[in-house]
């Protein structure tokens, strides 16, 4: 275990599994204490054993809630800080949804956006408040995506929330250097986790992804928690207000194209046809 983060507490909503866990992992091997908050007990509790076998010695805590609650949040980073202000949030909660915008049913619309960007809001708004009462500043990073910035057909709600969260980062840490808090964000593009096992190499959707993607593969968590340690780590101390791809370039092309899961949950409305009224 390093001592690069020795003494510092971290929250990581989405902490129980994929890119949450492996930043937990991350922060934890160079000395954070980390608490995970997801919103499953059981999956949390794996987690956090996970974690402690592959940094012994690891001081690991977990909260069950949920990052649409306010109230969850704030009890969240409070057990986070431990008293001592927090030193480190890692925003990883996020949900999605497939569908054309044209018929996409509002109770939908309002779930993604509810999770990936009001989530990512409270989130933000509680670390920043518990950073700037302890005084010491800060480093928040959000979990964004490869989709806040290039179209992902058919899944407009995600895209939405995601380019919400890449201004929020903006206005956000616009706002909150002056209190010594640095707010950045990780752009991933497709990364091999549990939130999207049904897109592999081998799918229409995968093979979209892979298409405009100058290096060529699927990413793997791996490939984005050294970055979100090194956003959160003293190393990046003049670093704020960025959002940084990890797509394998694909941001310079364009994005994939959901319409193999679309078809199957809206038929002909992917098509552009929809029956009268």
């Amino acid at each position: 275990m390093s001592a690069a983060l020795q003494g510092q507490r971290a929250l990581i909503t989405g902490g129980g599994s994929g890119i949450g866990l492996g930043s937990a992992i991350a922060l934890a091997k160079d000395g954070a204490a980390v608490t995970l908050m997801g919103r499953t007990e059981e999956k949390l509790a794996a987690a956090a054993d996970h974690i402690r076998s592959e940094v012994p010695g690891a001081t690991v805590l977990t909260f069950a809630g949920d990052v649409t609650s306010e109230t969850d949040v704030v009890t969240a980073v409070e057990r986070a800080a431990q008293g001592h202000g927090l030193d480190i949030c890692v925003a990883a909660a996020g949900d999605g949804t497939v569908g054309p915008v044209a018929v996409m049913p509002i109770e939908e619309w309002n779930r993604v956006l509810s999770v990936s960007l009001t989530g990512v809001f409270l989130t933000v708004k509680a670390a920043a408040a518990s950073m700037m009462r302890a005084g010491h500043g800060g480093a928040i990073v959000a979990i964004s995506s490869l989709a806040g910035s290039v179209t992902h057909k058919w899944m407009g709600p995600y895209c939405v929330a995601k380019a919400g969260v890449d201004m929020l980062v903006r206005v956000s840490a616009d706002e909150m250097g002056v209190a010594g808090i640095r707010v950045n964000a990780v752009a991933p593009g497709i990364i091999e986790t549990d939130l999207v096992a049904m897109v592999t190499p081998e799918s229409e959707v995968g093979q979209s992804y892979l298409r405009e993607s100058p290096i060529s593969r699927f990413g793997q968590v791996d490939d984005v928690a050294p970055l979100v340690r090194f956003l959160a780590g003293p190393e990046s101390s003049h670093i704020t207000g960025t959002i940084t791809s990890v797509d394998g370039g694909q941001h310079l092309r364009a994005g994939p194209d959901y319409g193999e899961f679309a078809r199957m949950l809206y038929g002909d409305a992917v098509e552009g046809k929809l029956p009268n009224a």
